[in-house]
């Protein structure tokens, strides 16, 4: 399998079939952290316009999980509008994010965060130390060993 590339290389997200993405979607332990929550809609709707989607093109829940849901500063929840945003900054372009929102393929991140690093809020730009984790229909992540026993179950079908 190979990793997916786009600024900077992901050697720890690897594309899965939907048997094994499903099994690590389900799992209750695939998001990290003591809260999970999904992004409001009102926000999905922002998270559109910054990537230049038509209006309702986002139809699946954006799970995230963390210690806190709520800015450290200015008290909004944080969600994937935070990640969108400050992915578009420095790490992503925002055809790569559309194609792991909507895209067919099924990726897992095999690292389990401590935090997502280089966070900040939407609103009020203060650093977010508290996400460990998001998902949504083509995106999770598991631990290494749990993907592990997965893909080799597969093989063995």
């Amino acid at each position: 399998m190979k990793p997916i590339n786009d600024k900077k290389t992901h050697q720890n997200t690897l594309p899965v079939n939907d048997k094994i993405f499903q099994a690590v979607y389900d799992s209750p332990s695939s998001l990290p952290g003591k809260q999970k929550w999904v992004t409001k809609e009102e926000d999905v709707r922002i998270i559109e316009k910054l990537l230049g989607m038509p209006d309702k093109t986002i139809g699946a829940p954006l799970w995230v999980s963390g210690d806190n849901k709520k800015c450290p500063k200015c008290r909004r929840e944080t969600n994937w509008l935070d990640i969108v945003s400050s992915a578009l900054d420095n790490i992503h372009s925002k055809e790569m994010i559309a194609q792991v929102i909507l895209g067919e393929t099924k990726f897992v991140n095999i690292e389990a965060p401590r935090a997502i690093a280089n966070l900040h809020c939407f609103k009020c730009k203060t650093a977010i130390e508290n996400l460990r984790s998001f998902k949504c229909h083509n995106w999770a992540y598991a631990k290494p060993a749990f993907l592990k026993v997965l893909q080799e179950m597969e093989r063995k079908q």
